[in-house]
């Protein structure tokens, strides 16, 4: 067998395959019809997802760690003077390495490094600007990425189904009538939804000059684009 055409088979078996496994399998039965169609619901997100990282090096331990403890405390300020308790803002990791010089033939140690990752949920969206610019002026903090998610995904969910059923019920409903016969009732249905999440978009540093009024936030007047929950039905229906 040519390699080419070999090569060429083993893809097609490798894709049916993956659509067998994407699709239940159904018995075919008589006087019925099977379908799928794919349905959606947008909705506005109500949470906005702060990460950033605060990172601290010293020529030792004990002092990255102090500095890191500091800036720690600086952030808690930031939160407290917006509204915010610092216990609704999660650590993702907390790390404390060593740093190397790896030029040096010996791989001299230079000093300490401590990094962590913090995670802050908002649902006040007004907010946003104002925290943001004031960790982008600490030193020691930095990668400011911000996400728009839905934490109450069930309804949409719901909707997003109910929204893939009308069009494999309506599909359904057009090959019967092209077939000369009626649409009877479901007989089975199964269901898979996803949610699509906003990517993560970097938040530029506006650093106001001495005597300036502070620039507006890169966020400022713009609307959070939305979420996608997305569903897609299987269904088998019984023909009159």
């Amino acid at each position: 067998m040519n390699t080419r055409f070999a090569l060429f088979v083993a893809i097609i078996i490798t894709a049916l395959a993956a659509c067998a496994q994407e699709r239940p399998l159904i018995t075919p039965q008589a006087n019925s019809l099977y379908l799928g169609a794919d349905g959606k619901y947008e909705s506005a997100p109500d949470t906005a997802v702060i990460q950033f990282n605060i990172s601290a090096q010293e020529k030792d331990s004990r002092g990255a760690y102090d500095r890191a403890s500091r800036a720690a405390e600086q952030v808690r300020q930031v939160l407290r003077t917006n509204g915010i308790d610092p216990k609704n803002a999660e650590i993702g990791y907390f790390s404390l390495d060593p740093v190397y010089d790896y030029q040096n033939p010996k791989r001299k140690l230079v000093g300490f490094r401590v990094n962590s990752s913090v995670t802050l949920k908002l649902k006040d969206f007004s907010k946003i600007g104002a925290i943001t610019q004031q960790l982008s002026e600490l030193d020691v903090t930095g990668s400011q990425t911000i996400s728009y998610t839905l934490e109450d995904i069930d309804q949409a969910k719901i909707k997003a189904v109910e929204d893939a059923y009308r069009r494999v019920r309506a599909e359904a409903s057009a090959l019967a009538q092209a077939a000369g016969r009626s649409l009877g009732e479901l007989s089975y249905a199964s269901v898979d939804t996803v949610e699509t999440v906003r990517p993560m978009m970097p938040m530029v540093a506006q650093m106001a000059r001495a005597g300036a009024a502070p620039a507006p936030a890169p966020t400022e007047e713009f609307t959070p684009q939305n979420v996608t929950t997305t569903a897609h039905v299987n269904a088998l229906f019984v023909l009159k």
